[in-house]
């Protein structure tokens, strides 16, 4: 059953659209619908909005639209992003990632949780397509899921200062990509030589919600061919599709 999103403000210049607790596709995608409606709309006043897996929110100027206001015009777009769900177009990108070692230091740990082989849990890892759902943690980090269950891990009990850029992590039943180096608790498992985010392109992060990833092993001598061959132009990560 289809059901009407939930408005509420969120304090005294933004909206929050919800679409309910769920991460699923269905959910995400009219987050994203109802995000390009009000994009091409232009509705006066509005600033920034920021998806999230189940949320649309919604910054505004109140000298020039008043929050009623807002929320009656957004209201009546949510037919419009109805109709836009079924006709959202995915980029699909193939992430080239080197696993295990210095590059992924938890994957043994990530294959002793669940009584598997390190090649197994790289096997499971890389077959599976991701979505995209949203960008976040840090500019241009990629929240993908859903992670198989079979390697779904939870996060380190103690975080890490460093977390090298490029590495790939897990967390429950998501994974992601840190852009840059940074703290993080995520349970690193490999990490790709690819540059994810850069505040000169436009737009500056390479993945983008609602695109669709895999991962491509590779082996070490391959990913310093890749970081060396790309250090001065923009990787493109779709071209290998």
């Amino acid at each position: 059953m289809y059901q009407r999103a939930k408005y509420t403000p969120f304090g005294d210049r933004a909206l929050k659209v919800e679409f309910g607790n769920t991460i699923s596709p269905d959910v995400n995608a009219r987050v994203h619908a109802l995000h390009e409606a009000i994009t091409h709309a232009q509705l006066l006043g509005v600033g920034e909005c920021v998806p999230t897996y189940c949320s649309l929110l919604i910054t505004y100027d109140p000298e020039k639209v008043t929050y009623d206001e807002l929320v009656t015009k957004v209201n009546s777009l949510e037919e419009t992003a109805k109709a836009l769900v079924p006709r959202i177009q995915r980029r699909r990108a193939v992430l080239p990632v080197i696993y295990g070692g210095d590059f992924g230091p938890d994957l043994v740990q990530v294959s002793r949780y669940h009584n598997l082989k390190e090649d197994d849990v790289v096997r499971m890892h890389s077959q599976q397509e991701y979505l995209v759902y949203m960008i976040g943690f840090i500019a241009g980090f990629p929240y993908l899921g859903k992670l198989p269950e079979e390697i779904a891990t939870p996060r380190l009990e103690t975080p890490r200062l460093r977390v090298p850029e490029g590495s790939v992590g897990i967390a429950e039943n998501q994974t992601g990509i840190y852009p840059r180096q940074a703290p993080g608790g995520w349970q690193i498992i490999g990490r790709t030589p690819i540059k994810l985010f850069d505040s000169l392109w436009q737009p500056p992060a390479l993945l983008q919600p609602g695109d669709l990833v895999r991962f491509r092993p590779i082996s070490a001598e391959e990913f310093w061919q890749i970081q060396a061959s790309t250090s001065e132009r923009r990787y493109d990560p779709f071209a290998e599709e």
